[in-house]
This record gives C-alpha cells, sequence and structure tokens, in this order.
C-alpha cells in the first residue's frame, strides 16, 4: 500500500467526508503519497525520539496525533532559519520517512478514537454515562465504582506510567461520577466556562483533566472544595491523556492495512520531575 492507499482507508474507515487540506490540520507533513509503505509507527508526537525509534523498526511512514513542527497548523515559514528545524527535517528526510498527521479526523469519528482508546487502555467504556444535552459533544462522562481521589491517582500513576499527578480538592474526597477531557478539553472548545458547566449541569464529582489554565477550572473547583463541595480535579496532562488513543490505533486499523505492521512508539510525558 502507498502513504496515500493508507491514509484513504483510514479517513474512510473514521465514516468522516475528507476534509479540505485547507480546512484540517491532517496533512502530509514529510515524505510522499506516493511512497509504498514498509511499516507504520502511531505515536501521540513525532518527536526526535519517536522518530529515532520509527528508524530502528523500519518504519516509513509515522502517524502522528500532534504536530511535528510546534504550532497547531504545523507551519514552517517562521522556521527558515531556525536551527532545530533544520536538524529535525535532516534526519526525516535522510531515511526517507513520511509523517502525517491525523488528528482532526480522529476526533470527528462517531466515537472519537482518541476517547475510544483511552476507554481501552483504562477499561471504563461499561461505566460510560450520558452527557447533559446542551454538552453531549463535549468530553465523555463516567459514573464508576466509588473510590477516592487518592486511590485514584494510584490507579493512574500504575496504569499510565506516571510519577507525578496534580490534584485540586481533598485527596480523601469520595468519587463517583467523573468527566474526562483529554488533550486540550479542560481548556474549553472556544469558551473556557464549558468544564465548569459540565460538572455542574452532570453533578460531577471530579474533572479528570489533559491541559489546564490555573485561573479557570482550577480557581472553581479550588473555591468549590474550599466551600464544602464534593468537588475535585485530577490533572494527566495533555499527552498522558491522549496517548492512549494512539496506542490501540493499529488495533483499530489492522483490517485496512493488512500485512503492514503497526509500532506504537510512546512520546512519552514531556517534563522530568526533581
Amino acid at each position: 500500500m502507498t502513504v496515500r492507499e493508507v491514509i484513504d482507508a483510514i479517513i474512510k474507515k473514521t465514516g468522516v467526508e475528507p476534509l479540505p487540506q485547507d480546512k484540517t490540520c491532517d496533512i502530509l507533513i514529510s515524505g510522499s503519497y506516493d511512497m509504498e509503505v514498509t511499516k507504520i509507527v502511531s505515536t501521540f508526537m513525532a518527536t526526535v525520539d519517536v522518530i529515532r525509534q520509527a528508524i530502528d523498526i523500519g518504519a516509513n511512514l509515522i502517524i502522528t496525533h500532534e504536530p511535528t513542527w510546534f504550532t497547531g497548523r504545523d507551519s514552517v515559514d517562521w522556521l527558515e532559519d531556525d536551527p532545530v528545524y533544520h536538524k529535525k527535517k535532516e534526519l526525516i528526510d535522510q531515511h526517507n520517512i513520511a509523517i502525517w498527521r491525523f488528528h482532526d479526523h480522529m476526533h470527528m469519528d462517531k466515537e472519537d478514537g482518541i476517547y475510544r482508546g483511552f476507554d481501552e487502555e483504562l477499561g471504563w467504556a461499561n461505566y460510560r454515562i450520558a452527557n447533559p444535552d446542551s454538552m453531549k459533544h463535549f468530553g465523555v462522562c463516567y459514573e464508576l465504582p466509588e473510590t477516592n481521589l487518592k486511590d485514584l491517582c494510584e490507579f493512574f500513576k500504575e496504569k499510565l506510567s506516571m510519577d507525578v499527578i496534580q490534584i485540586v480538592g481533598n485527596p480523601d474526597m469520595k468519587v463517583k461520577r467523573v468527566s474526562v477531557l483529554v488533550g486540550g478539553g479542560s481548556l474549553g472548545f472556544g469558551r473556557e466556562e464549558m468544564p465548569m458547566e459540565i460538572m455542574h449541569q452532570n453533578n460531577l464529582d471530579l474533572l479528570i483533566c489533559g491541559e489546564i489554565t490555573e485561573w479557570t477550572t482550577t480557581a472553581y473547583v479550588r473555591d468549590a472544595s474550599a466551600l464544602g463541595f464534593n468537588k475535585g480535579m485530577l490533572v494527566l496532562g495533555h499527552e498522558r491523556t491522549e496517548e492512549p488513543g494512539m496506542k490501540h490505533l493499529g488495533k483499530w486499523m489492522e483490517d485496512i492495512v493488512p500485512g503492514i505492521e503497526v509500532h506504537f512508539v510512546d512520546s512519552k510525558e514531556p517534563f522530568t520531575y526533581i
């Protein structure tokens, strides 16, 4: 299969009408559509470390969820004189690697491929509950067997190989009804009020967040807890919440890339904690 055939098959399986190239970030970042694919690597982000591992595996197509060139649209005009860009591009070109971004179509799939992978990784699919009608396309809500915030943190540390998890609220608080806002969802989709609204409207105990802003939802939950409400927030970060979607992408692709190996390469949490 060529790179183009793989991409076309992926988009077709999502059921999403292909978006015009000028209306999506799902573009070919490097390489040629006509390249024959040897092996595929799926990852949250095509970092230098991920690219080096793809080379070792013998893969010439990397499917990445997030940007390769450091901004949302992967534009490179601002990088013309940047040595980091040129060194990374040299590595990619030297090994003739195609990089394709799979973001918009993945989230627009009726089941959202990132949340599908999150559920598969954690085993939470059977705990899903309906979102309030006003926010049915925002995040995913669950009703879990009752636990507490501290124990839930330990669960995520083990499942997602994390050393540090940020929380807001009482570590001993009871947790049952939660919403997961992967990636940048916890910033709101154009309206920063959205995470707080879903917490109120769906009577949630806990928000499990990707990225956060400290003076929006963080402040709301902090004040709620101080006032005696059973409210908390657990922060996993953008990468840790979305990487499971890319981890389980290979299984989802099995029927559309027969005979081609798909390897997951973890781009890993971007921070080192001291």
